[in-house]
């Protein structure tokens, strides 16, 4: 199965990889696992002052800062998982990205760092669900 797990370094990121590590049927090493984060954009009015080189290495920064961690959990038990992440507004980068992967299976937090806006669901949460054709798997 090809697995796509969405991932922010929140609370709810660390809930999910503990729910996979109890589902052997998820996350065993016969699956494809690939770890995406979406970094939201500097506004135009920064970026423009910074420079285009300043702006892609903060975001690859950033990036790295939440897709390692969750790799070397992932190293640890068994599953050697591609990393991939992307500028733009969250929810709907990760469902194009799932879209466009044809991944069998999405999985991710219910909620992420903006938890307080959505009390039931977090909004990213529930742009996947808007945008995405994917089965999604929301752990909370």
């Amino acid at each position: 199965m090809k697995i796509l797990l969405a991932v922010d370094g929140s609370t709810y990121t660390k809930k999910m990889l503990a729910y996979l590590t109890t589902h052997n049927e998820l996350f065993s090493a016969g699956n494809e696992f690939t770890v995406y984060t979406a970094q939201a954009p500097l506004p135009p009015r920064a970026r423009a002052a910074v420079g285009k080189d300043i702006a892609d290495g903060y975001h690859a920064e950033e990036a790295e800062k939440v897709l390692g961690p969750v790799c070397k959990f992932l190293a640890r038990h068994g599953i050697n998982a591609r990393s991939a992440w992307k500028v733009g507004h969250a929810g709907e980068s990760i469902a194009k990205f799932a879209d466009s992967g044809k991944y069998d299976l999405l999985v991710m937090g219910s909620h992420g760092h903006s938890a307080l806006g959505n009390l039931v669901m977090g909004s990213v949460a529930t742009q996947v669900l808007a945008h995405c054709t994917v089965p999604v798997l929301l752990v909370r």
